[in-house]
């Protein structure tokens, strides 16, 4: 399936995802290091905590909102939201206001509330308009959008945070005000007929989320994902202070009289950044490769062949060796990751779907917690118990979604009989 074959709402939100995510990681923590500079680093921790629970509260009411009055009026609410702050943010950072610490961050936090209420529904419009036949090509284009638009944001925030903030700033309000019209123009509504009339109120939208954590199937997916992010995030924790801590500086390369040394930190960015640029060079690729194979056996190999290189990355101290690991990562991810939310997509309730949506999306959060404990554990654990855990993790996972199908091909045999008994 090529880009253009996609229903136009997928093609245009696609887009403008790309879009939206090469400002957050452009600009996130660029924000950040400017509070440190402004308040100091603890003080920014408290504050970048506080704007990320925010963030998960108006992600559970974005949910609750887009099943009750329908998806579109709630992204353009919310990127509207995301508009008005960002030219905020552009104007008292401009050197007519001179950039009023507290003001930036009533701002920010609103930026993040705003994408925070529009997410659950952009991600269940994808959902809306796509089929279990195409979602594997959907979500396969959806997953390279959004790791060359990581690869953009790095980059551009990192090579102008200097001498360009306020530049960013203002192409993020820009760039912002055009999504908005994009939606406003070129988005229709996409939720199915009758979901759009649930009844309304804080309890009715309590009612729904306990029944959404009552749903077995859902906790089992959702846990599933979970340890599947608990292995991710590692990367950025546990593996990253090993690296900055214990990793002896090595020749990496050594040409004549030249040699390129490396240090942890130096390996650490030189293993993103091939991870990154995989991702973007054959994501489409594979996903083309392996858009006949089997979904669970697709989805099984991958998680093996991911968990396997992040054990090497755990306990490896050799420079070739991690990098080679890195490329084992990449193969896991490539195969596993479009089909998570190919199976999350089938798996959800029509009348509920942005509900459940914004629930699973708490797994990242929650694996941001579990990585913060993991950095705890490994000061007093070893490389090798760690790698154990790890390893636990993805068996445990890998057992979940073998249930999952399971479960989805029992589902499927029970409906093919309900039809052969009408017919």
């Amino acid at each position: 399936m090529k880009f253009r074959d996609l229903h136009p709402n997928i093609r245009l939100r696609i887009g403008v995802g790309f879009v939206q995510r090469c400002f957050d990681i452009m600009l996130v923590p660029l924000m950040v290091i400017h509070f440190s500079g402004l308040y100091g680093a603890a003080t920014a921790g408290v504050m970048t905590l506080f704007a990320a629970l925010a963030t998960i509260a108006c992600n559970l009411t974005g949910g609750h909102l887009s099943d009750t009055y329908g998806r579109r009026p709630v992204l353009l609410i919310g990127e509207l939201g995301a508009f008005l702050s960002y030219a905020g943010l552009a104007l008292v950072l401009s050197p007519l206001v001179g950039g009023n610490g507290i003001a930036l961050y009533v701002l920010y936090l609103c930026a993040g509330c705003c994408a925070g209420i529009a997410l659950p529904a952009s991600e269940t419009m994808i959902v809306d308009v796509s089929t279990p036949a195409t979602r594997p090509a959907v979500y396969t284009i959806n997953y390279w959008s959004v790791n060359l638009a990581f690869m953009i944001g790095s980059l551009i925030g990192g090579f102008l945070y200097g001498g360009y903030f306020f530049q960013l700033l203002l192409a993020a309000a820009v760039g912002t005000g055009g999504i908005l019209l994009v939606t406003w123009f070129g988005i229709s509504e996409t939720a199915p007929a009758g979901t759009v009339e649930n009844p309304r109120g804080i309890r009715t939208a309590l009612v729904g989320y306990v029944q959404v954590c009552r749903d077995r199937v859902f906790l089992r997916l959702a846990c599933a994902a979970l340890l599947i992010r608990s292995i991710e995030v590692q990367i950025s924790s546990s593996i990253a202070v090993r690296l900055g801590h214990d990793f002896t500086p090595q020749v990496l390369l050594h040409i004549g009289s030249w040699q390129l040394t490396v240090d942890g930190v130096n390996m650490l960015g030189i293993m993103r950044a091939i991870n990154t640029l995989l991702v973007v060079c054959c994501a489409l690729w594979v996903g083309k490769l392996l858009g006949g194979m089997d979904e669970r056996r697709r989805l099984i190999s991958g998680i093996v062949v991911f968990t396997t290189g992040y054990l090497v990355w755990t306990v490896s101290g050799n420079a070739w060796t991690l990098i080679a690991a890195t490329f084992v990562v990449t193969a896991g991810e490539l195969m596993n990751a479009p089909v998570k939310q190919t199976l999350l997509a089938n798996l959800v309730p029509e009348e509920s779907r942005t509900k459940y949506m914004a629930a699973y999306g708490l797994q990242v959060r929650l694996g941001l917690l579990v990585g913060s404990l993991c950095v705890t554990l490994s000061a007093v654990a070893s490389v090798w118990v760690m790698a154990g855990l790890f390893a636990l993790f993805g068996v445990a996972a890998v057992v979940l979604y073998r249930s999952l199908f399971d479960l989805v091909a029992a589902r499927s045999a029970a409906e093919r009989q309900k039809a052969a008994v009408a017919t």
